[in-house]
C-alpha cells in the first residue's frame, strides 16, 4: 500500500514538474520574442522563436549551454545588452531553459 501511495506521489511530482519546466520555457519564449526590452528576436536568429536577427550570433547555429546563456543574458556580450538589472532571476532562468533547451 505505502509503494502505491509513493509511486503516486511521485508520478505527480513529476507531472507538476513537466508542467512547470513547459511554462517557463513558454515564458522564456515570450521575453525572447517580445517582452525582454530590447527583444532577443529583434537580433538573433532562433527556429524556436522564428526570429531571424542579423545582429547576434545564430542560436541554431551555436546551441549555447544553459551556463552560457545565463552569463550572456545577465552580463551582455559584445553589443547585446546586459539584462541582469531589467530582468528577474526568474525570467533570466525562463530564457535560459528556452534558449539552451536544444
Amino acid at each position: 500500500m505505502n509503494k502505491v501511495i509513493l509511486s503516486a506521489v511521485a508520478g505527480a511530482f513529476c507531472m507538476s514538474a513537466a508542467v512547470s519546466h513547459a511554462a517557463d520555457a513558454e515564458r522564456g519564449k515570450a521575453l525572447f520574442t517580445q517582452q525582454a526590452a530590447p527583444p532577443c528576436a529583434v537580433c538573433h536568429t532562433y527556429s524556436k522563436a522564428g526570429s531571424n536577427g542579423m545582429v547576434g550570433p545564430n542560436l541554431d547555429d551555436l546551441k549555447p549551454t544553459a551556463e552560457a546563456v545565463r552569463l550572456a543574458v545577465t552580463n551582455g556580450v559584445g553589443v547585446m545588452p546586459a539584462y541582469g538589472q531589467m530582468l528577474s532571476a526568474e525570467d533570466i532562468e525562463s530564457l535560459v531553459l528556452f534558449v539552451s533547451q536544444q
